[in-house]
């Protein structure tokens, strides 16, 4: 009888901890942009309360999650610059938008309110090219009449990590400077003129928050977040916008997804009266061949599950949920492209 007790406790045991190893590994692993990872981490909080599979996402900056997806080190990777399709085919990956939002200029200014001061693209190129050192420069103050500012150094705050928001940053700095295009150019890594680095948004933030007469870049709901000083910008139309979900909305209202390759959409500096000119899409990479056919579909099920949940939570967080048309293409490239290891469908 003791011996039958004994054998009992420990199949219930063994059962015991196949069910917590089953758990683990059921659970999926990302990482890469930042600009997205407010959002990531409250989709992934809901997702396991509803089905019990969690999220390890890790918000290193897109340069990082485009190394760990390429070396197979996590099961999708994130990038807010979209990779060209010549990239994709020769990695083998797939490509696919998650989200949408903003990103804002950042400044820390005694007595100066949210999105009082007045930016454009050209001041900001300038700014961070090192030609605008004094924040009463004639340029800066004949934007902002009746705004107080000190005749004090600027201290430029970037990235100091290969970034997609620092892609976003600079494509936009690029369109609107001849200058900044041929002297820095676009990218998730460029060569800084002047300035301090920090790493990700956090860093940036943390950066800016500190150092007084400091300008910087992130993501719109970290600034948000952080209750930081944000500056309003001109538009591609002239007009001076502030930053929210329904400018964000109007920069994407007219891209043409269909027509990308791999999504390929950059919302910089679009055409609109209402646009906010720093809008980007937050890309997914997965390889389109699967080892493991179960655990891509797990992939599949959190971003299907985020798409059909997760727009309220976007949208609390000044995020842009992707358009129902933009699911539909998004959900058919994953029954076309990702295959598992005999080649079937996964979705």
């Amino acid at each position: 009888m003791r011996l039958n007790k004994m054998l009992a406790s420990a199949v219930l045991a063994a059962g015991s901890a196949l069910t917590f190893t089953s758990a683990i590994a059921a659970d999926i692993t990302g990482a890469g942009a930042t600009f997205p990872y407010p959002i990531y981490a409250k989709w992934a909080e809901e997702y396991k309360k509803t089905t019990g599979t969690g999220l390890n996402y890790q918000s290193i900056g897109s340069g990082g999650g485009i190394k760990q997806i390429k070396a197979k080190t996590v099961d999708f990777g994130a990038s807010d610059m979209p990779l060209k399709a010549e990239e994709l085919d020769a990695e083998g990956l797939m490509q696919f938008p998650a989200i949408m939002g903003g990103v804002v200029p950042i400044v820390n200014l005694e007595g100066v309110a949210p999105g009082q001061i007045k930016l454009t693209g050209q001041v900001l190129a300038a700014i961070y090219l090192g030609k605008i050192t004094k924040w009463n420069d004639k340029d800066i103050a004949g934007l902002n009449p009746g705004v107080k500012l000190p005749a004090e150094d600027i201290t430029v705050v970037h990235r100091a990590d290969g970034s997609g928001t620092s892609f976003l940053f600079t494509d936009y700095l690029s369109k609107s400077s001849p200058d900044f295009k041929s002297a820095v150019g676009s990218g998730t890594a460029v060569k800084w003129p002047t300035g301090v680095g920090g790493k990700g948004n956090e860093g940036v933030a943390a950066n800016v928050q500190r150092i007084k007469n400091s300008i910087g870049y992130v993501e719109y709901a970290y600034a948000k977040k952080n209750k930081m000083t944000h500056a309003q910008l001109k538009n591609h139309d002239g007009v001076f916008v502030q930053p929210d979900d329904d400018t964000f909305k109007a920069a994407a209202a007219g891209a043409d997804w269909a027509k990308a390759p791999g999504f390929a959409v950059v919302l910089t500096d679009q055409a609109g009266k209402s646009s906010w000119p720093i809008t980007g899409a937050s890309f997914i990479l997965m390889h389109k061949s699967q080892p493991d056919g179960a655990k891509a579909k797990e992939v599949l099920k959190f971003f299907d599950w985020a798409y059909k949940n997760g727009g309220e939570m976007a949208a609390g967080l000044d995020y842009v949920a992707m358009p129902p048309a933009v699911v539909k293409l998004v959900q058919d490239a994953w029954k076309n492209q990702v295959k598992d290891a005999s080649g079937k469908a996964v979705w």
